[in-house]
C-alpha cells in the first residue's frame, strides 16, 4: 500500500520505517531540508535502538522515501499519517498549528480520495478541525473529492518503540467511515497476526484515549514518589512497600518504580494538555492530573534537596559527578529530563558539575549551551574524579552494577545519591558508602 508519512520526528520516522518493514511503500515528508539531507545519507535525527538499521534497510530495498514536495507527498499515499509536532502552547495546551496546515495542505492538493490519520498526540476535537480545514480548502478549489479523517494515537515507548510498532498492545482506531477503517485494518493486519489487537471506537474517545493513557501511567509515577517520600519520613522501605501492593493483580507492579520525577516528550506535555482541555473546553478542574503535575515538579529537586542536606544549602567549592542525562534511558532525549532541574539546583547553589551519559551528551550540550560550571566526562569512571558525591539520575543498565572500589577511589568522600534506587542498600553500605536513595 502505498502511504505518506507528514513528518519526520520521534513518531513519524518510526511509523514510516516500520510500515516499511512490512512492505508497504512510504513516502516521508518533512519541511526542513537538513533533516531529509541525513535521512537520505543513512543518518537519523534521533537516538531510538534499532530504528537506524531499519531505516537503512528499507531505503536499500526501495520501500522508504524521503521529500520535502508536498505535492508529491499528497499525491502517494492513499494513506496519509499527520505526524507533526504538538508543542505545548504558552497556557499548556498542545499547539495544533502544525497539524492544521498539514491538513491543510492535503485539501489544497488531492485529487482523489484519502485518508487522513491523526497520528500525533492532540487534543479531543482535532479530527473536527482537520476536517474542517481540508473541507475548506477544497471548496476554495471548487471540488467535492471524499475523504476520511481517523484517529489513530500511538503509544511508542521511547527506547523501544520499534518493537512496540512492530508488536503492539493495542492498535486504536477512531473513525466513522466504513472505507477508511478497512483500510486501517488492512495496514495494521501483519503487526497482530496472532490475534486481533485493533479496537475502534468513535473519533473522540480514541483522541482521549491516548491522553487517558499517558495521565494514567504519570499518576502511578507520582503517587509511588509521594509514598517513598513518606516512607523517608516513617522509617519505611518503599521497595518492600512496592512488592507488597504490586503482588495485588488489581494494581501489579508496571509503573510503581520511585524515582526523581518523569520526564520526556509525553507525560508532562499530555498531562499539561489534558488539564488545559478541561478547563478551557468543558469547564472541569482536574484535581488528580493537577496533583500529579504538582508532586512531578517537586519531584524533580529532590536530589538537590538531598545533596544540600548532606552537604550543606551552600555548595561552592563542592564538585558533584552526575550520572544519567536523559529523561529515561535507550534515548538521547532531554525534554523536561529531571536532570536539567538537578544541575541547575546544583549549579545555582554554587556547585560544579561533571556529567556522563552513554547516548546524551551532545544533545545535553546543546539544550545547555556553554553553562559555567558544567563540565562533561567520556566515561562513568572519568566523571567520578574528585567529586564530592555521586549523584545518580538516570538509570541506565551500565550503572547498574559498577566497580564500587573505583566510585570509592575515585570521589572525595564514599557518598552516593541514587534518584533511581538502583542498587541494594545494605549492599552499597556494607562496600563503605554513605548511601541516599528515594524512600529507602
Amino acid at each position: 500500500m502505498k502511504i505518506t508519512v507528514v513528518g519526520t520526528g520521534y513518531v513519524g520516522l518510526v511509523t514510516g520505517a516500520c510500515m516499511a518493514e512490512v512492505g508497504n511503500d512510504i513516502l516521508c515528508l518533512d519541511v526542513n531540508p537538513e533533516k531529509i539531507r541525513v535521512l537520505e545519507e543513512g543518518g537519523i535525527p534521533i537516538y531510538e535502538p534499532g530504528l537506524q538499521e531499519m531505516v537503512q534497510r528499507n531505503v536499500a530495498a526501495g520501500r522508504l522515501h524521503f521529500t520535502t514536495d508536498v505535492a508529491r507527498a499528497v499525491n502517494h499515499g492513499t494513506i496519509q499519517f499527520i505526524a507533526v509536532g504538538t508543542p505545548p502552547d504558552e497556557d499548556g495546551s498542545a499547539d495544533m498549528q502544525y497539524v492544521l496546515a498539514a491538513a491543510r495542505s492535503i485539501g489544497r492538493l488531492m485529487t482523489d480520495y484519502k485518508v487522513v490519520v491523526d497520528k500525533s498526540t492532540v487534543p479531543v476535537g482535532t479530527a473536527d478541525k482537520v476536517n474542517a480545514a481540508i473541507a475548506d480548502e477544497l471548496q476554495k478549489r471548487g471540488v467535492q473529492t471524499p475523504y476520511a479523517v481517523v484517529s489513530n494515537p500511538e503509544f511508542l515507548k521511547e527506547g523501544a518503540a520499534v518493537e512496540d510498532f512492530m508488536r503492539p498492545d493495542r492498535i486504536i482506531v477512531g473513525a466513522n467511515d466504513e472505507q477508511a477503517i478497512l483500510l486501517m485494518r488492512a495496514i495494521y493486519a501483519p503487526f497482530q497476526r496472532n490475534r486481533d489487537r485493533l479496537i475502534v471506537t468513535d473519533v473522540r474517545s480514541a483522541e482521549l484515549t491516548k491522553y487517558a493513557a499517558n495521565a494514567m501511567l504519570a499518576t502511578r509515577i507520582s503517587f509511588m514518589n509521594e509514598l517513598a517520600n513518606l516512607a523517608e519520613k516513617l522509617g519505611a522501605d518503599i521497595e518492600m512497600v512496592r512488592q507488597g501492593i504490586g503482588s495485588d493483580p488489581r494494581i501489579g507492579y508496571d509503573f510503581l518504580y520511585p524515582g526523581c520525577g518523569y520526564g520526556g516528550s509525553c507525560f508532562p506535555k499530555d498531562v499539561k494538555a489534558l488539564i488545559q482541555t478541561a478547563a478551557g473546553d468543558a469547564g472541569i478542574d482536574l484535581k488528580v492530573l493537577t496533583a500529579v503535575e504538582e508532586a512531578n515538579d517537586a519531584q524533580k529537586h529532590v536530589l538537590t534537596r538531598k545533596v544540600q542536606t548532606r552537604l550543606g544549602q551552600d555548595l561552592s567549592g563542592k564538585h558533584i559527578a552526575l550520572w544519567g542525562l536523559a529523561f529515561k534511558p535507550n534515548t538521547d532525549d532531554m525534554r523536561e529530563a529531571p536532570s536539567r532541574e538537578t544541575i541547575a539546583g546544583l549549579l545555582a547553589a554554587g556547585a560544579t558539575v561533571t556529567a556522563y551519559d552513554p547516548v546524551a551528551m551532545e544533545e545535553a550540550q546543546r539544550v545547555f549551551g556553554q553553562m559555567p560550571g558544567l563540565t562533561y566526562a567520556e566515561s562513568p569512571n572519568l566523571a567520578l574524579a574528585g567529586a564530592d558525591a555521586l549523584v545518580i539520575v538516570t538509570e541506565w543498565k551500565e550503572f547498574r552494577s559498577p566497580d564500587f572500589d573505583v566510585i570509592k577511589a575515585q570521589l572525595k568522600q564514599p557518598l552516593i545519591i541514587d534518584g533511581r534506587n538502583l542498587y541494594d542498600p545494605k549492599f552499597v553500605r556494607a562496600q563503605g558508602f554513605e548511601y541516599l536513595a528515594i524512600g529507602r
